[in-house]
C-alpha cells in the first residue's frame, strides 16, 4: 500500500529515513517479496519465468511490479536483448550483491528466533 505523497504519515516516514539510515534500509527492502527475489538473483542473473518458478506464491503482476521498484532503486540490473522472442535477464547489481551478507545475517537470526520462540 503506497503512501500519498501529501499526507503526513509521508512526510514522518521521510523525516525517519533521512535521520535514520537503518530505518531507511528496511524500508526499501520491506514488503513480502524483496528479500525472496534477492534471495533467488543471489547466485547470478535470471531471466522472469526462472523467477515466478522459484517464488511460487507470486503472482506476475506483483513479481513486474517488484522488479520495476528493484530497478528503480538501482538493486537489480535489467537487461534486455534484441532477440525474438525478446529475452530479459536481472541480476543483483553491487549494491544488491551488498545485501547477500545481511540476507545470510537475517537467515540466522530468523532460524534463531523460531527455535527460541518454539521453545518458550
Amino acid at each position: 500500500m503506497s503512501i500519498k505523497e501529501s499526507s503526513t504519515n509521508h512526510e514522518n516516514k521521510k523525516g525517519l529515513e533521512l535521520s535514520c539510515s537503518e530505518i531507511y534500509a528496511v524500508n526499501l527492502i520491506s514488503g513480502r517479496w524483496i528479500l525472496s527475489i534477492c534471495y533467488c538473483l543471489r547466485t547470478g542473473k535470471m531471466r522472469f519465468s526462472e523467477l515466478r518458478k522459484k517464488i511460487p506464491n507470486i503472482s506476475e503482476r506483483m513479481l513486474t511490479m517488484q522488479l520495476k521498484k528493484m530497478e528503480e532503486e538501482k538493486l537489480i540490473l535489467k537487461t534486455v536483448y534484441a532477440e525474438v522472442p525478446p529475452r530479459v535477464e536481472y541480476e543483483l547489481t553491487e549494491i544488491g550483491r551488498n545485501l547477500i551478507p545481511v540476507l545470510d545475517q537475517l537467515e540466522i537470526w530468523g532460524e534463531d528466533h523460531k527455535r527460541i520462540k518454539k521453545a518458550l
